[in-house]
């Protein structure tokens, strides 16, 4: 069995590359991943999550970013759709500091690396308070967040008539904010049992 080995690229080391390419590159902890087009639906829930948002912090010092700005999150690179810091930034910023709360809009492609890597990496991160996975084909999502005193990070989901809560910067954002402009097809009635 042949087996290549490979230099470990450290964060520092994939910073200082990712600068020089064309493309977006998240970092794993092991190697460059190309960062892939998405969706209308992917786009429109991004955009009305960092409206969402910004309309809420007015007058606070918390702000919306992403998806063009990454975080440093466990020993990976993320670019998270959105995120949300509380921390001032510089104009010129490529890496965001202290991200408060992320979202992650799933695709069927990215549904391993947003429900396992990332939760890994986003947990790691000791200043994310919340990190929400929201589902592209419905109204749904699944939020992380850290609960008592232990740290220990609570899931829970939510659905189309559900509010997001997120004490951390003081808003609450009804779920179906998120999907506003998109349709999706409600489920059919069931067939009516024979007898």
């Amino acid at each position: 069995m042949n087996v290549v080995l490979r230099k470990t690229v450290s964060v520092s080391e994939f910073l200082a590359w990712e600068e020089r390419q064309e493309l977006r590159y998240e970092f794993d902890g092991f190697r460059p991943v190309a960062m892939t087009g998405g969706t209308y639906a992917h786009d429109e829930i991004t955009a009305n999550i960092r409206q969402a948002l910004k309309t809420r912090l007015v007058g606070k010092p918390c702000r919306p970013c992403g998806p063009n700005v990454k975080i440093l999150a466990g020993h990976s690179v993320r670019y998270p759709d959105v995120l949300v810091t509380c921390s001032p930034i510089p104009n010129d910023a490529t890496v965001v500091d202290d991200p408060v709360v992320v979202f992650e809009v799933i695709s069927k492609d990215s549904g391993r690396t947003d429900r396992i890597e990332k939760l890994r990496d986003y947990r790691e991160t000791p200043s994310i308070r919340h990190y929400v996975i929201l589902e592209q084909t419905s109204i749904a999502a699944s939020v992380f967040g850290r609960g008592g005193e232990d740290e220990n990070w609570v899931a829970t989901v939510l659905t189309e008539g559900d509010v997001l809560q997120l004490p951390e910067l003081g808003i609450e954002l009804p779920l179906a904010e998120c999907y506003a402009g998109l349709d999706f097809p409600r489920d059919a009635e069931p067939e009516a049992l024979p007898g």
